[in-house]
C-alpha cells in the first residue's frame, strides 16, 4: 500500500531516537507505553530511565510492594497506572510464567492492558498486524480520511481505517511510524504539511483545513470541587499522613487527613473535621489542582499537636517526606503550609 511504503520510508530515515526503541522486549514496550502519557517526551525518557533502574525486568514489579510504587511514582499522575503494574506484573509472573502473551487478545487479559497498550505490544514486540491507535494516530487518520464524526465517536472508525493501512510487514514500525508523524509533523496546530510523508493522500489538506480534525464535541466546563487539608506536625516536626482508601480516586496514596471531598462531592472546609480539632489552626490559603473530570480547591490550615495516629495513619519525620507517595496536590498542599526549610525538604 502506497500510504504504508511512504510512512516507513520516511520513518526509517526520521524515526526519533527515543531509549525504549532500544529492543522489542515486550516489557520494555510496555513500561514505555505507560510512560509516554506523559505530556512530553522528554519527561517520558526521563521516567522511563528511572522506572528501569528500580524494575529492569518485569519480575521487579511483581516483587516490589504496592506502596513501593507508588512512592516511586508519586507526582507522575495516572496512579491507576502504577496499581495496574503491580498487578499486571503479578499476573504475568503468576499466570503466564514471567512471559507476555504473544498476541492482541491474549495481552488484553492482562491487567490495566487496554486495547491500544496491547496492541502496541503485539505490533512492536510480535509482529503482529493490529492496528495501533493512540491520539497522535487519531489526528493522522481523521485528516488523511477526513473523518466528520467527533471523537469519542469516531473512535471505531478511525480503528477501521488504520487496520485497513496497517501492513503485514513491519506492522511495528508502521504503529511507531504513525505515533512519530503526529507528535511531530502531524501536530494539532501549525501542522508541518509541507514535509509530510503522505501530503499528496491527505484529503484534509486538499481541502485546506487540517486542523479542524478531528473533530472534537464541544468542551464542557469542569465542574469545581472544594475541600479542606490539615498539615498537623508534632513537637519534633514530624507531619500527620495517611494512606487513601484502596479504591476511587488517588487510591492507596498518601495525603495529609482532608474533608470528604469527592469528584462529585464538596467536602466541609473549616476545620470542623480537623484531626486535633482542640489545636491551633492556622489558616494557610487555598491550593487548586486539576483532575480529569474536575477541578480541587483546598484551603489548608497548619497546626502543631500531638496525637496517636489512627489506623493508617503515620508521623513522617521531615527527612521521609521527599520519599512518601504523595501525589501533586498533597506536595502543593505542604508547600504551602510549611515553612522555607520543610520546602526544601520536600524538592
Amino acid at each position: 500500500m502506497k500510504i504504508s511504503r511512504s510512512i516507513l520510508t520516511w520513518f526509517d530515515i526520521s524515526k526519533r531516537d527515543l531509549p525504549f526503541r532500544k529492543n522489542k522486549d515486550p516489557y520494555n514496550i510496555w513500561v514505555s507505553e505507560i510512560m509516554l502519557q506523559h505530556p512530553t517526551v522528554a519527561a517520558a525518557d526521563d521516567d522511563f530511565a528511572k522506572s528501569f533502574k528500580k524494575w529492569p525486568d518485569v519480575g521487579a514489579p511483581a516483587a516490589a510492594s504496592e506502596d513501593d510504587i507508588l512512592k516511586a511514582w508519586a507526582g507522575l499522575g495516572y496512579y491507576s497506572r502504577a496499581r495496574n503494574l503491580k498487578k499486571c506484573a503479578d499476573a504475568v509472573m503468576a499466570d503466564h510464567g514471567g512471559a507476555f502473551p504473544e498476541s492482541s487478545e491474549g495481552l488484553r487479559t492482562l491487567p490495566g492492558v487496554g486495547d491500544y497498550t496491547s496492541a502496541a505490544i503485539a505490533a512492536i514486540a510480535f509482529g503482529e498486524p493490529v492496528a495501533v491507535v493512540d491520539g497522535n494516530v487519531e489526528r493522522v487518520v481523521s485528516r488523511l480520511h477526513c473523518v466528520d464524526t467527533p471523537l469519542p465517536e469516531a473512535k471505531k472508525q478511525i480503528r477501521k481505517l488504520t487496520q485497513a493501512m496497517t501492513p503485514a510487514g513491519r506492522p511495528g514500525d508502521f504503529a511507531q511510524a504513525m505515533m512519530d508523524l503526529g507528535a511531530t509533523l502531524c501536530t494539532p496546530k501549525r501542522p508541518a504539511c509541507l514535509h509530510c510523508p503522505l501530503r499528496d493522500d491527505c484529503r484534509a489538506l486538499d481541502a485546506g483545513d487540517p486542523e479542524r480534525f478531528p473533530v472534537k464535541p464541544p468542551k464542557k466546563a469542569k465542574p469545581v470541587r472544594r475541600g479542606a487539608a490539615y498539615v498537623l506536625t508534632n513537637p519534633v516536626g514530624a507531619i500527620l499522613l495517611e494512606k487513601r482508601g484502596d479504591s476511587g480516586l488517588l487510591a492507596g496514596m498518601t495525603q495529609v487527613p482532608t474533608t470528604g471531598w469527592t469528584a462529585r462531592q464538596d467536602g466541609a472546609t473549616d476545620t470542623s473535621e480537623a484531626p486535633l480539632p482542640a489545636a491551633d489552626w492556622i489558616a494557610c490559603g487555598t491550593v487548586g489542582h486539576v483532575f480529569t473530570h474536575f477541578e480541587l480547591r483546598l484551603d489548608v490550615f497548619r497546626a502543631e499537636g500531638d496525637l496517636t495516629p489512627e489506623v493508617r495513619q503515620w508521623w513522617s519525620a521531615p527527612e521521609t517526606i521527599a520519599g512518601e507517595a504523595l501525589p501533586t496536590v498533597m506536595k502543593k498542599v505542604l508547600v504551602l503550609a510549611l515553612d522555607h526549610e520543610s520546602q526544601h525538604d520536600l524538592d
